[in-house]
């Protein structure tokens, strides 16, 4: 109703446009046109005005960067925000998706969250995507429980250059020793960034010195030293 109501449309008007046709009701005061393609971008961005920080994160956000492995057109399209929030109806019958409200980043300032938001080339402007640098905490914060821990490894491997100094203020805010620490780990295994540079230059949350242990869904046990 927000975009109608500049428009004249009241919202006695909207519902005798639905009865009519000239409207298709999704939700209360929620409304698209009949011939609307109604696409997951449009969808998001309408979204995106009523749930703070809400963005394509994880998986979703490195497949739109090329980072992908497997990816199949119906994939569970992976959306990140800073409140507790239940997609509707609407969305979820149109859109196979989840939403994370996780806490994962401490923020020093709005500036850094703000920056690691981006719109990937061909994509609507404004619709925000996790950076890849983000995105890959995201991932690595769900490994293991929503996400395979194999194909979290797998795209960990498919990412390639990332921005150094932005990698180490994302990891000396992000609140989960698990995601750090894994993130550490991998970094020494694959080349991906190096982590003595990244332990050195920035105050990493690593938790104490002993190891971290944790057994997974799948039962696999995921055992990580302080460091990597």
């Amino acid at each position: 109703m927000a975009t109608l109501a500049p428009l004249g449309v009241s919202p006695q008007l909207a519902a005798r446009y639905a009865e009519g046709g000239w409207l298709v009701r999704l939700a209360q005061g929620v409304y698209a046109f009949p011939n609307d393609d109604f696409g997951v971008y449009g969808a998001l961005k309408f979204l995106q005005q009523r749930v703070p920080g809400l963005h394509i994160g994880g998986k979703s956000a490195l497949a739109l960067q090329g980072v992908r492995h497997n990816l199949g057109s119906r994939d569970t399209l992976v959306l990140w925000g800073d409140n507790r929030f239940a997609l509707p109806a609407w969305f979820m019958s149109r859109f196979p998706a989840r939403y994370v409200h996780a806490g994962l980043f401490d923020w020093p300032d709005a500036m850094l969250a703000s920056k690691t938001l981006v719109t990937p080339p061909g994509l609507p402007d404004s619709l925000r995507v996790s950076a890849s640098e983000r995105a890959v905490l995201e991932l690595l914060y769900e490994a293991g429980t929503k996400q395979s821990l194999e194909e979290a490894r797998n795209l960990f491997d498919g990412l390639r250059s990332p921005r150094k100094e932005l990698l180490g203020q994302l990891l000396s805010c992000c609140t989960s020793v698990k995601t750090v620490r894994l993130f550490l780990t991998w970094a020494r295994e694959t080349g991906v960034a190096d982590a003595d540079d990244l332990l050195a230059r920035h105050p990493l949350r690593t938790g104490s010195k002993k190891r971290w242990m944790s057994r997974l869904a799948d039962g696999t046990l995921l055992s990580l030293n302080p460091h990597g």
